[in-house]
């Protein structure tokens, strides 16, 4: 540790003993004040965060760290020093250490130089200071890795502008392959992997206050890589003209293992969900274990989309980051299986079409006032869920509220955002569940039965009913896997052994179309573990009727699906009563109206509700 101090205390003495640190450090403060007031335009966003701040740092520090690192070790081969250094009292490991904790040093002073910014922030509204640390956090990983990534391309070269121009264009493809604009380019799973790789989609992560030790040691593992790497290159120049030996080879072998060592953490520690800390106020971003819980259950991608508008009403701009920023942690708890998306649909004609015409979302005019104008402005500000060929939406009523503080002053702020979201994707999946595999949820295998005469003792519709059936359990035998099996029985063979049991046991008996007609058995039943259910026979010889009967039998044997509840009403007109009933129940259930004066009740009913019987 002495020598790494030593190293390190040298390096920071050259890089002050001149004018360049203060022209460095002033150069940066310069760019950050530029960016943070005039291109993000700080005082129009009426938000009271530092967010810009840190979302240009990723491209700052991709310009900031080689500047620092590209002269340590080319200069030092220019100038030929490196022969004393090699030579020295100390190993490699300690001489590179050494460089990138002066480099390190350097990139905290800067760093600390802004801090100026949020203090002042938070003088103007109330900061949340979460996302400001988390941001501080994730800039000085992303500094290590670029550092060690400049520090090892340095070693390779005496010029110092060819190591700063390498080290840009290795840093700038670390950052630009997790970027959208490449992950839009290929299908959801080599998207995943190439955000995982990105160094800006981890930085993005952390700066919005949860701190994910997945994301911490993805940076530790790029900067390990390359110290190892620049390791090797010092021992490399060591060797310079000499023949190549074992002891070489050992040194690739070990620096190899190191690096596929540090790379396939990050292949183990990705399955650790739980090492995450929520820094910021109220801990806005920890999904609840509900959340998580139906989320397990997708079985095909849930997306969630924003729809958001850079122009919007001033109170309800600042919700904006945080709706983005919770939707994103959707993303992370869904394990791949979420895709969020932000739109603005005013920017592309072709978006708010499809808005419109298909999900039925439509711009908002919002009247805005200052002392010298009142203007509209049209705006999003919804969420769209779509899970298969169901969707739901959540429009900007149903996501804030509003608190009248006094007559001039209104408080906005979200709901319960969570609560809502994960509301809509339960339904979603109950719904989709509905129209999609129905054996997804049945544990037990199902075993139909059909209580059917011979097809000489059938009226002739009923010949054709049973065709029809035997065609629509071929279809779902395939479907369910081997969960779902067919057995036909002749109540009337063996002298009608079967029939007195049908009858003594479920209360069954022949069917007749007319008194002079010859009686018939056509009754169906499903077995699931200890339950039985009867299946409807269909008013309608046809295949999409006797479908839904099936499918309404085996929805009885599944979890997870929406249950149907059927409202009898009373006869006249509808009371506010049973409107604000159906209202409620259609929240967990689907509600259908059940009229009775066929005598049968629908077959996708599983609850009928008799309203005010007289």
């Amino acid at each position: 540790m002495n020598n790494i101090k030593l190293i390190a205390v040298k390096e920071l003495a050259g890089f002050f003993s001149s004018l360049t640190a203060f022209l460095f450090f002033g150069a940066f403060l310069a760019v950050t004040l530029f960016i943070f007031f005039w291109v993000e335009t700080f005082f129009t966003r009426n938000i009271a965060d530092v967010r810009p701040l840190f979302e240009w740092m990723p491209v700052l520090m991709i310009f900031l760290v080689p500047a620092l690192t590209m002269r340590m070790w080319s200069e030092e081969r220019r100038s030929g020093t490196i022969e004393f250094l090699l030579t020295a009292a100390a190993t490699n490991l300690q001489l590179v250490l050494g460089k990138f904790a002066a480099c390190m040093a350097l990139i905290m002073i800067a760093l600390a130089l802004t801090t100026p910014i949020p203090v002042t922030v938070s003088f103007l509204g109330p900061l949340d200071w979460g996302p400001v640390i988390g941001g501080y956090i994730a800039a000085l990983f992303l500094a290590a890795a670029y550092t060690a990534i400049g520090l090892s391309i340095s070693a390779r070269t005496d010029n110092q502008i060819v190591s700063l121009l390498l080290s840009v264009l290795v840093c700038g493809v670390f950052l630009l392959c997790g970027s959208d604009a490449v992950t839009s380019l290929f299908s959801n799973n080599i998207a995943e992997l190439l955000r995982l790789i990105g160094t800006g989609a981890r930085f993005q992560s952390i700066t919005r206050g949860v701190i994910d030790f997945r994301d911490l040691y993805y940076y530790i593992s790029v900067a390990g890589a390359f110290i190892c790497l620049n390791v090797l290159e010092l021992e490399q120049l060591r060797w310079s003209n000499n023949v190549s030996n074992v002891r070489h080879k050992t040194w690739f072998v070990l620096t190899g293992l190191c690096i596929a060592n540090l790379i396939a953490g990050n292949l183990w520690i990705q399955q650790i969900a739980l090492a995450r800390v929520d820094l910021t106020e109220g801990q806005g971003y920890s999904i609840s274990q509900a959340t998580r819980n139906y989320l397990a259950r997708l079985n095909e991608p849930l997306i969630i989309r924003g729809y958001f508008s850079k122009k919007s009403h001033p109170l309800l701009q600042p919700l904006v980051p945080r709706l983005r920023d919770l939707l994103k942690e959707y993303a992370l708890a869904g394990n791949g299986k979420v895709r969020v998306e932000f739109v603005d649909p005013l920017e592309k004609p072709e978006l708010e079409k499809e808005a419109a015409e298909k999900y039925g979302i439509k711009p908002v005019a919002f009247q805005t006032a200052t002392k010298y104008q009142a203007s509209l402005t049209n705006s999003y500000f919804d969420v769209l869920i779509k899970y298969g060929d169901q969707f739901q939406k959540l429009n900007w009523k149903e996501l804030i509220e509003f608190k009248t503080r006094s007559e001039n002053h209104v408080d906005v702020d979200l709901k319960n955002p969570e609560y809502d979201i994960t509301s809509t994707i339960k339904k979603l999946l109950y719904s989709y569940q509905g129209t999609g595999n129905l054996f997804a949820g049945i544990e037990q295998p199902v075993v139909f039965t059909g209580y059917l005469s011979a097809e000489d003792h059938l009226p002739p519709p009923l010949v054709q009913m049973k065709r029809l059936l035997i065609q629509s359990l071929d279809n779902l035998k395939k479907q369910s896997e081997g969960k779902f099996s067919v057995d036909f029985q002749d109540p009337d063979a063996e002298g009608g052994k079967l029939a007195h049991k049908l009858e003594s046991d479920y209360g069954f008996r022949p069917m007749a179309l007319g008194l002079d007609s010859r009686p018939f058995w056509f009754y169906m039943t499903l077995k699931c573990g200890d339950q039985q259910v009867q299946v409807p026979l269909p008013q309608e010889i046809q295949k999409d009727s006797l479908d839904r009967s099936l499918q309404s039998g085996l929805k009885r044997f599944s979890k997870g699906f929406l249950k149907t509840i059927g409202i009898c009403p009373p006869r006249g007109p509808s009371s506010p009563q049973l409107t604000l009933l159906r209202q409620k129940l259609s929240d967990t259930y689907t509600v259908e109206p059940a009229f009775l004066d066929k005598g049968t009740v629908p077959p996708a009913v599983d609850l009928l509700l008799v309203v005010a019987p007289e």
